[in-house]
């Protein structure tokens, strides 16, 4: 037998935090995983807007844009 009936009840308690805590562990991997692999990608949607316009101030500067398609294509971005 597994002795009396109070640390059966113990043991369930602990069976139960622990398969709470390893799917808290689980969930904390996956979120950093999706996390690194935005950051890497270039920060999702919040910081396409910045680097949209980055990249129209470069181009502006290189020369491949004039200063009227410069001025109308940020009016559009903003």
């Amino acid at each position: 037998m597994m002795g009396n009936g109070m640390t059966g009840g113990w043991m369930g308690i602990g069976m139960l935090f622990g398969i709470v805590f390893w799917i808290l562990v689980l969930v904390g991997i996956v979120l950093l995983v999706v996390w690194v692999v935005q950051k890497a990608l270039g920060g999702g949607a919040g910081g396409t807007e910045g680097s949209a316009l980055e990249i129209l101030k470069k181009r502006y500067a290189s020369g491949e844009i004039s200063k009227e398609e410069f001025e109308e294509k940020k009016r559009d971005l903003l």
